[in-house]
């Protein structure tokens, strides 16, 4: 059987943004500017859903491919942005064989929402070129955070079994997060946190991870999949 995402329509009823983008993008935009200040940026998008995260970058200057699971998200967000290459696509196709490789991955909000991360993170790893940057965003999950959900009793709304789209299967405290970028061949250069000024109940977090410029040979890569 070949894994896949809970739920591959999410529903995509305006090409605008998710409330939830909100709390993200200054901390994106401001790590985009700062990869920028290094090179040209190309960006390539796994989880693009509507495109409107693709559209802000692609307003900035950044050169963008990006795709979706939902042929909804994708259509709405090619009729509203038709200036940029949204495909629909899956994470667990041989992405670098159709679209080569990349200086810059983002991915955000989606490996919490994967049968198989860990394959995901191997995807990120082929897209990159030799000392490229992946972008990886998830919900943040620590140990204050998670004594605070159980002291006010929301770990019911957190985890609401029949909200939908969109189930959160996978949770990712720091450690793990790390670990399972790092077991694909990645380097984690540092975690961002992002949604609230106390960063031990944070939102959500960033990780900035680096392919190394000697990567692992191709039969390694491979044997890890």
């Amino acid at each position: 059987m070949t894994p896949t995402s809970i739920d591959s329509e999410f529903g995509y009823d305006t090409a605008g943004h998710d409330p939830y983008h909100y709390r993200f993008l200054p901390a994106l935009r401001s790590l985009m500017r700062e990869l920028a200040a290094q090179k040209e940026i190309r960006i390539f998008e796994i989880g693009c859903g509507n495109g409107s995260i693709a559209n802000e970058l692609a307003q900035d200057g950044y050169k963008i491919i990006g795709i979706d699971t939902s042929e909804q998200a994708v259509a709405t967000g090619s009729a509203a942005y038709p200036q940029l290459k949204l495909h629909v696509g899956s994470v667990y196709s041989d992405l670098r064989a159709e679209y080569g490789t990349f200086p810059v991955v983002m991915s955000l909000e989606v490996i919490e929402h994967l049968v198989d991360p860990f394959l995901f993170c191997c995807r990120v790893y082929d897209l990159l070129e030799p000392g490229g940057v992946a972008v990886v965003s998830t919900p943040y999950h620590g140990y204050l955070k998670n004594l605070m959900l159980s002291v006010f009793d929301h770990w019911d709304v957190h985890l609401h079994t029949l909200k939908q789209p969109g189930w959160h299967i996978k949770f990712f405290s720091i450690k793990m997060l790390t670990q399972i970028l790092e077991e694909a061949g990645l380097k984690v250069e540092r975690l961002i946190r992002f949604g609230r000024p106390i960063p031990w109940i944070a939102t959500g977090m960033i990780a900035v991870d680096r392919k190394p410029l000697d990567p692992a040979p191709e039969g390694a890569t491979a044997a890890r999949r």
